[in-house]
């Protein structure tokens, strides 16, 4: 088990909301790519956060104060 790059993981999932839309879209290549920079997850913690429901996600987000939120610059652009 790779504690640390679960701690990693969700931390980007609920305060990175780019990171977030784009994991709500694809979660497996997201995950993929998440790998691929050095993160180490089993087959089996993949599974669990393909496996959570979606909406935890964005529902946790949103009740965290927006100072521990990173800036979406682009959101709300054309």
């Amino acid at each position: 088990m790779a504690q640390r790059s679960i701690e990693i993981l969700v931390g980007k999932l609920l305060t990175d909301e780019a990171f977030r839309d784009a994991f709500l879209r694809n979660a497996s290549t997201v995950l993929q790519a998440f790998s691929e920079t050095g993160h180490d997850l089993t087959s089996l913690e993949i599974a669990a956060f393909m496996a959570t429901p979606k909406r935890l996600w964005n529902d946790f987000a949103a009740q965290l104060d927006p100072r521990l939120q990173k800036a979406n610059l682009g959101k709300g652009r054309a």
